[in-house]
């Protein structure tokens, strides 16, 4: 990933401002956008996908699918939401994706992917490595409807799953989280 210089609000013009010149190639427009949401949407391909590595991959997508859709931008919504959107639609289609390719529940390292962290003596898992450590439709669930706040019947459409799976993994989710966190 190119690192870019972290530009201050007032140095960038507004999203529509910028989303027009992009949309009409203009490659410093995007790379503006970019500055401004990569961050965001870093977080939360991070929290979708529980792996840094596959989050950088899943943004390096999500802007690569901006780029190719810009001028389908309708402002309806604010440039931030949709850019969610894409992501949120590229981290479940990766995981389709990775469903249909048979790997094995052992990594690299020879340990169980599913095995939960290991803590020190005395201290306690945080909150982002227990997060990690959930079934993949768990914590996509408690993410979605917890940290950003999105609906079951929304999560459901997004995920290809039912309400009702949408709500038992969510109550599956804290379960576990319960369970880690006091560890």
């Amino acid at each position: 990933m190119i690192a870019l210089p972290l530009v201050s609000p007032q140095d960038v013009p507004l999203d529509d401002s910028l989303v027009a010149q992009a949309a009409a190639g203009d490659l410093q427009a995007f790379e503006a956008i970019y500055r401004q949401h990569a961050g965001r949407i870093q977080a939360l391909c991070r929290r979708l996908t529980g792996d840094p590595h596959e989050a950088e991959e899943m943004v390096q997508e999500v802007f690569i699918r901006a780029w190719q859709k810009l001028a389908t931008f309708q402002s309806r919504s604010s440039l931030s939401t949709w850019l969610h959107q894409i992501a949120i639609h590229a981290v479940f289609d990766a995981s389709r994706r990775a469903k249909r390719t048979p790997t094995s529940p052992i990594d690299d390292a020879g340990a169980a992917t599913w095995a939960a962290p290991k803590s020190s003596t005395g201290l306690r898992v945080d909150l982002e490595r227990a997060i990690d450590s959930l079934p993949a439709g768990a914590r996509e669930v408690l993410v979605l409807h917890d940290v950003y706040g999105y609906g079951h019947e929304e999560i459901a459409a997004l995920n290809g799953i039912t309400a009702g799976t949408s709500k038992s993994q969510l109550h599956r989710a804290r379960m576990l989280l319960r369970e880690r966190l006091s560890q």
